[in-house]
């Protein structure tokens, strides 16, 4: 190790390669801190049930973490989250008050499996709380004015075009008709010369 001091700055460099915290690792800790200070971790722990057999030491919490930190992250793949945030996985989960973090094929069983009620439960339990810190939510009006006066919502769904990279599928007689996932979210789109599926923009307006 080199050190250069000089009055009050230290300078200190090493050879040992330490891994810098993701950026978006302080938004991250904002909203965990959040939904603590809310009880809102623990109403999942509590609400959100899975109708299955358990996935080892796992439970729903430990999957909706790792969902809410990929969002915010911003990381093109999950397999790129997970590359940023090995390093920091244990003070990540810790977060959520959690102590392992659950391996990437173990989330993707997880999201095999997954049924409507405990999405439902979930979508019931941050509408509840979103009601509870703005009773007067309903009285205010959201959306887009244009020159005439009128007021417009407009509900945009996405405008990223993305490719998305599937294998090919075996197909015999011997075993069952083969369904891809990605079929529900991936329109048919532009795929030149890569014989992709890529998402479509579309957007909705209406009257308010």
């Amino acid at each position: 190790m080199n050190s250069i001091a000089d009055g009050a700055v230290i300078i200190q460099s090493t050879q040992e390669s330490v891994p810098s915290i993701p950026c978006w690792f302080g938004e991250v800790a904002l909203m965990a801190a959040y939904l603590c200070q809310h009880g809102m971790l623990t109403k999942i722990s509590e609400r959100v049930r899975f109708a299955r057999r358990p996935f080892g030491q796992y439970e729903v919490i430990d999957f909706v973490a790792v969902l809410f930190g990929y969002a915010l992250s911003g990381e093109r793949t999950l397999e790129l989250f997970y590359e940023r945030l090995q390093p920091f996985a244990v003070p990540f989960m810790a977060l959520f008050g959690r102590d392992h973090l659950p391996a990437r094929s173990t989330l993707s069983r997880f999201l095999a499996a997954l049924t409507r009620e405990p999405i439902e439960a979930l979508r019931t339990l941050f509408l509840e709380d979103l009601l509870e810190q703005r009773a007067d939510f309903e009285q205010y009006l959201c959306g887009l004015t244009d020159r005439t006066g009128k007021l417009w919502k407009v509900f945009d769904i996405d405008g990223t075009r993305e490719a998305a990279r599937q294998r090919a599928l075996p197909e015999r007689e011997d075993q069952p008709a083969a369904q891809r996932r990605l079929d529900e979210v991936c329109a048919a789109g532009y795929t030149g010369r890569k014989f992709f599926f890529v998402n479509e923009h579309c957007f909705c307006i209406c009257f308010c």
